[in-house]
């Protein structure tokens, strides 16, 4: 009878995503495929909890023995109520994204981070001493000012269309040490001192034009989008006309992906399986 207790590592673990709405979420193609490539036992669904019953869904999940979760809008501010532990870029950017169960104990991470700068790492782009131009300072651009002071960005230009909220934004990265300034989006024309500018607000998911126009800028500039739908926004569009190079924003969600398979799974996740399950889907 032994050989019906089975040790717990053998079983079918399983993961999911939360947030509302879910069905759009590409998080359960890109996890299968990985799972597929390496033969894992496991499975991953998209769990639609609407805002409001975090805490029984949450309840939910440690019934069914769920192994992990991401954590999507509404919940990745709220989701820190419920963790027993986190690790350290969770309480920096005040936001959780990826939560293991340990039997019960639920320990939050914020894969957003390394997520954003693993594109830049893959083509050996340094943000060290660079100027910077932020465009947004919604719940996305505290993961990315944080990667910025990690790797020691210059300066930052946080351009916003309400300034309450890059200020709020500017507050936490002089609070971790980064140098930023506060601008109006209208007021950003000459764009020839930055090296990287990133979109991070959500202009362009409906087809909506660049929040910037292009017309003076640096040819050696590096144009980062992270709406990864539609892959060319107006945006990348714009900076594709200049020969400018380019960073899809399907990259960054890629980037957070592959780190929360890893840190599930303690082993090195297939990048390209999920690059193409990810493509597909599209």
């Amino acid at each position: 009878f032994k050989s019906i207790y089975f040790s717990k590592s053998h079983m079918g673990k399983s993961f999911a995503v939360i947030g509302d709405p879910i069905n759009h979420s590409l998080s359960p193609n890109i996890h299968s495929a990985a799972f597929r490539e390496l033969n894992l036992d496991s499975s991953y669904i998209g769990y639609r909890i609407p805002k409001g019953e975090l805490e029984s869904g949450v309840e939910g999940l440690k019934k069914i023995k769920i192994s992990g979760f991401n954590v999507t809008i509404p919940h990745k501010i709220e989701m820190m109520k419920y963790l027993d532990k986190m690790d350290e870029s969770c309480s920096i950017i005040g936001a959780v994204n990826t939560v293991v169960n340990n039997e019960g104990t639920l320990k939050g991470y914020n894969t957003d981070m390394d997520g954003f700068l693993e594109p830049l790492k893959k083509r050996n782009i340094s943000i060290k001493d660079k100027k910077i131009l932020l465009i947004g300072a919604g719940g996305a651009a505290r993961a990315i000012i944080a990667g910025m002071s990690k790797e020691k960005a210059e300066e930052v230009d946080i351009a916003n269309r309400t300034t309450k909220n890059a200020e709020e934004l500017s507050e936490f990265a002089t609070s971790i040490g980064l140098s930023t300034n506060v601008k109006k989006i209208e007021e950003i024309k000459n764009l020839q001192n930055y090296n990287i500018i990133i979109n991070s607000t959500s202009l362009g998911l409906k087809n909506e034009s660049s929040p910037i126009s292009f017309e003076q800028i640096n040819q050696d500039s590096v144009i980062y989008d992270i709406v990864y739908s539609p892959m060319n926004t107006d945006f990348i569009k714009k900076a594709k006309d200049k020969k400018l190079e380019v960073i899809y924003g399907y990259e960054m969600l890629l980037g957070q992906a592959t780190r929360a398979f890893e840190i599930w799974h303690e082993m090195k996740a297939p990048y390209n399986a999920m690059k193409k399950a990810l493509l597909g889907g599209f």
